[in-house]
């Protein structure tokens, strides 16, 4: 059976990055509750970190060990369903100041709780890739 997603699913989830950039951004870790399920595991390896298992290691890695840009601003936000999992697909630009910035790419599972759409698993990668893990090469430069 395919996961069917009304327009409010869609919405909601369209709202997690946002709800994400701004818990960073303000350096607010208690809205990260709004984002992920108590068990998520957040993988950052694809970007030279680890991984983080469950909400309170987020939270912990977020407060000493992660380096925040001044400002995220999302993008390509894009969500499907198929019969085994809602996936979120987005893009973070962010603004690191003194004119520099950095990408990221973010793949979410996620899962429809009393609370709301969380994400229950996160990859994060400094490449961006398709299903097909394909590399996107733009005039000689590698996406």
């Amino acid at each position: 059976m395919a996961y069917l997603l009304t327009a409010t699913d869609r919405v909601e989830i369209h709202e997690l990055p946002g709800r994400y950039g701004d818990a960073i951004d303000d350096r607010h870790w208690a809205r990260l509750d709004t984002v992920f399920t108590q068990d998520a595991v957040f993988d950052l390896r694809g970007v030279g970190s680890r991984v983080c298992n469950g909400l309170d290691d987020i939270k912990v890695f977020m407060e000493t060990e992660a380096a925040h840009p001044r400002t995220h601003m999302m993008t390509n936000i894009y969500a499907e369903s198929d019969e085994n999992a809602v996936e979120l697909r987005f893009r973070i630009v962010a603004l690191l100041g003194k004119g520099l910035t950095s990408t990221a790419s973010y793949y979410d599972k996620l899962v429809k709780t009393d609370r709301g759409w969380r994400t229950y698993y996160r990859y994060v990668s400094s490449r961006r890739r398709d299903k097909r893990d394909a590399e996107v090469d733009l005039n000689g430069i590698a996406l």
